[in-house]
């Protein structure tokens, strides 16, 4: 493991110009390698974009693959650069930063996000520009999870586990900004059955829940690249007169709008529609 560290760590520092080349060779030997994650995402991909034809989908899922390739560099900027190495050679810009700044949010404000494939990378230019936490999952790999905890809590003030929310809602009742990504299928508890990219997926729906506990404003950041620089983009999510079924079908709906601009970037390797579609959808 150290072995691997000290090879990533490397890879990360050369130049950037270096890591888009890399990342595609390393995409193309993911797409051979990485068998299941290549299966999940094609059929992502299938149920998802049915009017693309197949030559269409399977452009799709080498792209996807190539910003996967990417993600290994992009990642390794995110726990191994310094602030100033990022701000002199990393080319982003952040929109409505004073989203955060907002006179109103003395509760916080809560930050929701889509799995892009760059999410660490965002995370960490986020954070070098505004008092960040963050809610995540631990890695089940003992050795990873330390690392990836270490790398995050470099820029980031702290991580609360999504299973212990009592730690997240005392941030936000304190105004603290708290990043929080719910695209991904937890399950059915505290979900429901909602429309995904016109499928049926379960969907959290405790964020109205989470807003009317805190008060907290509640907010999304888009994240893409555009001219090969990084664009995050903060925008304010109305929530009221909202039940917590009506805010999670909005939320699914904004992702989904957000996704289909920069589709290649989103992380199709993640069985979405697993509670609805069946695990076998993926075999």
């Amino acid at each position: 493991m150290r072995l691997t560290i000290t090879l990533w760590q490397g890879l990360s520092s050369l130049p950037r110009g270096w890591h888009s080349f890399l990342g595609n060779i390393f995409g193309e030997l993911l797409l051979i390698l990485f068998a299941k994650r290549k299966r999940i995402a094609k059929a992502n991909i299938r149920v998802c974009f049915p009017l693309m034809s197949s030559k269409e989908q399977k452009k799709l899922l080498k792209q996807n693959f190539n910003c996967l390739g990417c993600s290994i560099f992009e990642t390794g900027i995110a726990w191994f650069w310094s602030d100033q190495k990022i701000h002199k050679y990393f080319n982003y810009e952040i929109r409505g930063l004073d989203q955060l700044n907002e006179a109103n949010s003395a509760n916080g404000n809560l930050l929701l996000f889509k799995h892009s494939q760059h999410l660490e990378l965002d995370a960490r230019l986020l954070a070098l520009n505004a008092s960040i936490f963050g809610v995540s999952r631990s890695h089940n790999s003992e050795s990873m999870d330390a690392l990836q905890t270490k790398g995050r809590l470099s820029s980031i003030q702290e991580t609360a586990d999504k299973n212990k929310p009592r730690k997240f809602i005392k941030w936000l009742k304190e105004g603290k900004n708290v990043m929080y990504s719910i695209d991904q299928d937890y399950g059915w508890e505290n979900s429901a059955r909602l429309k995904f990219f016109n499928q049926e997926t379960s969907t959290i729906t405790t964020t109205s829940k989470i807003v009317d506990m805190t008060k907290c404003r509640l907010l999304f950041i888009n994240s893409f690249y555009e001219n090969k620089k990084l664009i995050l983009e903060i925008e304010l999510i109305d929530s009221k007169e909202l039940d917590p079924i009506g805010l999670a079908q909005k939320i699914n709906d904004l992702m989904e709008a957000k996704i289909l601009q920069h589709p290649a970037e989103y992380l199709w390797a993640h069985r979405r529609f697993k509670s609805t579609l069946g695990k076998k959808f993926y075999k």
